[in-house]
């Protein structure tokens, strides 16, 4: 076996991935550029690192379940109202996160809270944070199933050891008694553990109507806006600002 395959299977062993699958090129460009011993080294595992870095950030962004636009240096401040970009620059910072601050969102459809949420998720992501999305009607289906199915588990277990989760159409939709008990436990389970974002269209003080409990919703209230920027969204919906029709196609 040459010295190639003696590397090649350190790789292996090590699980040196990115080294192995670049290693003719790593070693053409050591003869090229002739670097010192330690440059060499230094460069090599540089390159192994940001590349395995890259892969991890490129995997949670894809188990997060943002949306494609989520980039919020897209984000279009001409549409809504309720936020400035001092403000926006600054919950791009992630402070808050450090501290297990929550977030609410509220506004009407179109206003861009969904886009907030999946853009500081991706933020959190890049500092080397997870970070899931879900929907609220998501979340419930999960807290059901999850001692029936090993998919709901793995999420639930996903949710559990995150740093961030957003949960987006907060009482959208009437929820049954046993969910709701279900929900508030998750809350609670989470609560001053890791940062929560919420985006909701309906003002906290109709939860109890959604919940049909008012006693578990002021208690899920008093958890959720204990330690919480609450920010009121306004403005022209940018999905129909932007209606696309089958027509359009044509022209």
């Amino acid at each position: 076996m040459n010295q190639t395959e003696n590397i090649k299977s350190y790789c292996t062993h090590l699980r040196l991935s990115y080294i192995q699958q670049r290693l003719s090129s790593i070693i053409l460009k050591a003869q090229e550029e002739q670097p010192t011993y330690i440059d060499f080294l230094s460069d090599v595992l540089k390159m192994e690192s940001v590349l395995r870095e890259e892969n991890t950030r490129s995997k949670r962004v894809k188990m997060s379940h943002i949306p494609t636009r989520h980039d919020l240096d897209e984000y279009d401040f001409n549409f809504v109202s309720g936020i400035s970009e001092r403000q926006l620059n600054e919950l791009r910072q992630l402070a808050w996160l450090e501290q297990a601050y929550n977030i609410v969102l509220m506004g009407p459809s179109g206003t861009g809270k969904t886009y907030i949420a999946a853009g500081l998720i991706y933020d959190a992501i890049k500092a080397g944070k997870k970070g899931y999305l879900f929907t609220m009607q998501e979340l419930i289906t999960c807290l059901r199933t999850k001692d029936i199915s090993t998919a709901a588990m793995q999420t639930y277990s996903k949710i559990m050891h995150a740093d961030l989760l957003a949960i987006d159409d907060i009482m959208m939709f009437p929820v049954k008694k046993e969910d709701s008990s279900a929900f508030f436990n998750l809350i609670n389970s989470l609560h001053e553990k890791i940062s929560l974002i919420i985006t909701t269209n309906k003002a906290p003080t109709e939860w109890a109507e959604t919940l049909d409990d008012e006693v578990l919703a002021s208690a899920l209230l008093d958890r959720l806006l204990y330690k919480c920027e609450v920010i009121k969204l306004s403005g022209t919906s940018y999905r129909m600002e932007n209606r696309q029709t089958i027509f359009n196609l044509n022209q």
